[in-house]
Parts: C-alpha cells; structure tokens; sequence
C-alpha cells in the first residue's frame, strides 16, 4: 500500500512571539518494510535556522529557530510512504519469555545494547506492583514471548475503554490503570509498562493508522490523528508490533515516524517560546491510500 499524509499543526497566540525553538519528530523513518518516496515541511514563518539530524534514537529530527515576531506558526508535514505487508508471524513459536529475560538482563549474552535499553523503565512506563501482575496474566511460565505480548494486546484492549476526554499528554500512568480509561497514547504506555516489568524489550512507536469512516458515510478531510503503539523483541523475529487500542499486529495500514522508549523522546512538536501568551492548537491529519 502506498500512503499520502498530510500532518497540519497551527498555533495562535494572543500576544507576539518574539523567539521560538521547536523539535520536530514528523520526518517518517525508512525502516523495513516501509519506503519513504517523499517528504517536505512547510513552515510559516520561515525558520532562522534549520538543522535536520538523527537522534539519539536514529529517528529523523528538524531543530528550527524562528526569531521574527508572529502570531501564528504552521508546520505542515506532507509524505507519501509506502508499506510492504509482513509474512505471517507464528506468535507461538518464539522464544520462552523467561529465556529472553535472562538473556537482556546477562552480561556478555551478546544482546545489542540498543536492544537491551527498550527493557528500562522510562517516565511515563514505571509500573506498579500491581501493573507487574496484570502483565504475568498472559506470561505463565515457559509461554512463547510473542504469544504473551499478543494476549496482553487483547486484554488491555477488552479491559481498557477509548476515552478521549479521559486524559491528555500529563496524565500519570497510575491514573490510567486506576480509571481504566484513556487513549492510544496511554495504552501504548500501559503496555510498555507491564513488559518492562518483566524485563523485555518493548519500545514506543509514533505514527498514523488509515481509518475508515462508518458504512454509508463519507470520509471527512483533516480529522484523521497521530496514532501510537509498541514493538516487542524477539530474538526470531526482531521487533514485532502490536496495537493495543485497536487489537491488531500492524501489517499494512500502520506509519511509522519514529520510536522511543515512550511519548516524551518522540513528541511530533515540541520546544520553547518567548511570548506569545495564551494560545491555540489546531491539528488536521490525513491519510489517504493512493496506490
């Protein structure tokens, strides 16, 4: 499948903005199975500086500097990427999850040390006692690590509710597992949580999934979203992603931007003003199938 995204983020402020800062994660990152044809922002006001580089992560990263005063700024991230579908994976026939656990935690067990940092807690993934024995309800001993992850991506998908109003981007993770309720965002982390809990790899993945509106309805322009989920580690396989907030192993209808060990390292905007005030977001996302 072939995509077209369009990602337009606006911002208005009550006062000037004299100076400003941002980070950019909205550059798709080439990786297997997913080819990047084109990509280009367009920004407003035009950026002092730009820097583009890879961090520490190897996502694709825009530093910009805008020093003219504005009221307004927009970055509109346009791509056309294309998908290559997965074979099937057999999730019962990786590794024994304890297995991979001892083999992350062991000095010299030869894991790529990129690999092995996907098992630390991170600030939005600190489980609680209580999140460890959640997560245990699909690993029994000696199950199959993916088999454990995907019936983990079912329970939180039956056990959690879809709840836009529920949370926003500070929400802690303690309240989410209190409420059981919240968005992908807060599943993704839930997830990564209870599998770093048990000492496996798991890290946070940032993109957009093509939706589909109801039968007989027409397909709104610009209500499309970003959209998050994870990749476990196996040592057969590499990394396999699940979509708690939709009960599915992504193959083909998923966009990956870029990953992290949770929302903080891969924010699609973030960074710094002088002035400007009160202010307003507006984000219009679309993903169209073109080929």
């Amino acid at each position: 499948m072939i995509y077209d995204v369009s990602h337009r983020t606006t911002y208005r402020y009550a006062a000037p903005v004299a100076q400003s800062q941002h980070v950019l994660h909205l550059s798709p990152r080439a990786v297997d199975r997913q080819i990047v044809h084109r990509h280009n922002l367009m920004l407003e006001p035009a950026p002092t500086s730009r820097i583009d580089l890879a961090d520490d992560f190897g996502n694709p990263v825009s530093i910009l500097m805008i020093e003219a005063d504005h009221r307004e700024s927009i970055v509109h991230a346009r791509s056309t990427i294309e998908i290559v579908p997965r074979a099937e994976i057999d999730v019962g026939q990786s590794a024994a999850w304890e297995a991979v656990r001892a083999d992350v935690a062991a000095p010299g067990s030869g894991i790529d040390p990129e690999i092995a940092q996907y098992a630390c807690y991170s600030r939005h993934s600190v489980p609680t006692a209580a999140i460890r024995d959640y997560a245990l309800g699909s690993f029994a001993d000696g199950q199959a690590l993916l088999a454990g992850v995907w019936d983990l991506t079912k329970r939180i998908y039956r056990d959690f509710a879809f709840d836009p109003t529920a949370t926003d981007v500070s929400t802690p993770l303690a309240r989410v597992w209190e409420q059981r309720r919240g968005v992908c965002q807060d599943f993704a982390h839930m997830q990564l949580a209870c599998l770093r809990a048990l000492g496996l790899p798991a890290r946070y993945v940032s993109g957009y999934i093509l939706t589909k509106p109801p039968p007989g309805q027409p397909r709104l322009q610009g209500t499309d979203a970003s959209h998050a989920w994870i990749s476990a580690w196996s040592p057969s396989t590499g990394w396999v992603d699940f979509d708690p907030t939709n009960q599915v192993m992504p193959n083909g209808e998923h966009i990956a931007i870029a990953f992290g060990r949770d929302f903080d390292d891969i924010s699609p905007i973030s960074g710094v003003l002088l002035g400007g005030g009160d202010h307003s977001v507006t984000v219009a996302v679309d993903v169209t199938a073109v080929g």
